[in-house]
């Protein structure tokens, strides 16, 4: 299977981004619909890349979590779930990114969590005791993830509170978009939902807020993204931050259970 590189050019659009903020003082950075574009041009490529390279029916199909052997192919679409999943799994850490040391913690923990899933779907004696598809190759993916776990590491070194090294939207954006490209290789895309599933809180916060918001004129939410919701209601920084990792931790052993619950 090989390599996710094509997920990883999604720090060039977060470069972009913080060069402008940064070095141009532009406070609102790139634009965000030429943003969005751009994500989803390189996601598409990186998409197409994988399927070209994944055997049939595993290319355009996808596996439905505790149940069984379970494929579902859908053919052509599977290029924009994929690239849903990436773009959204970016933009999500990307959004979670808020307080120092919150989004780094989650994303070492799926990275772990990925890991090992990669070994397993690389694995066909492992799949096959686990009934999970099994993706030949994958298991390369575990390095990466492997390494993205020890770099996790040693930013979260530099960027525990009070912070003395920000990810900006350089290291988000690839981050995530990295998470999400492993979970389209191993076929454990919806998986991501549930062990990222402090990320999808965290952007769902965010839709729902500014739904309510055009729709009624009222907020949800004393501020959106969810953490600074706490902030306003006077949790301190650091309550905040690890009981995120608490939960993130939770969410992602629910994950992992669907390994062995089908």
């Amino acid at each position: 299977m090989g390599r996710a590189d094509g997920d990883d050019r999604l720090w060039l659009i977060g470069f972009a981004d913080d060069f402008l903020k940064v070095s141009k003082k532009n406070p609102k950075g790139l634009n965000g619909r030429i943003k969005l574009i751009f994500e989803v041009g390189i996601a598409t490529v990186a998409v197409v890349w994988v399927m070209m390279i994944t055997r049939d029916p595993l290319s355009t199909s996808i596996a439905i979590p505790f149940f069984k052997q379970v494929l579902i192919n859908i053919g052509w679409f599977f290029i924009p779930f994929a690239v849903f999943i990436i773009v959204g799994a970016g933009n999500s850490v990307n959004l979670t990114d808020g307080l120092d040391g919150l989004a780094i913690v989650p994303v070492m923990i799926a990275a772990g969590c990925y890991a090992l899933i990669s070994y397993l779907v690389g694995n066909a004696v492992f799949s096959a005791y686990l009934q999970i598809p099994s993706v030949p190759g994958a298991g390369e993916m575990a390095v990466f993830c492997g390494a993205l776990t020890g770099a996790g590491l040693g930013f979260l070194w530099f960027n525990a509170p009070p912070a003395r090294v920000f990810m900006g939207d350089t290291g988000s954006l690839s981050l995530g978009g990295a998470l999400g490209m492993v979970a389209v290789i191993t076929k454990h895309e919806i998986v991501l939902g549930i062990i990222g599933g402090l990320f999808v809180l965290e952007t769902v916060s965010v839709i729902v807020q500014v739904t309510s918001y055009k729709l009624t004129g009222k907020r949800v939410f004393r501020m959106a993204p969810l953490h600074h919701h706490f902030e306003k209601k006077g949790w301190a920084e650091p309550t905040i931050v690890i009981r995120f990792w608490i939960i993130a931790s939770v969410l992602a052993l629910i994950g992992l259970s669907t390994l062995k619950l089908r």
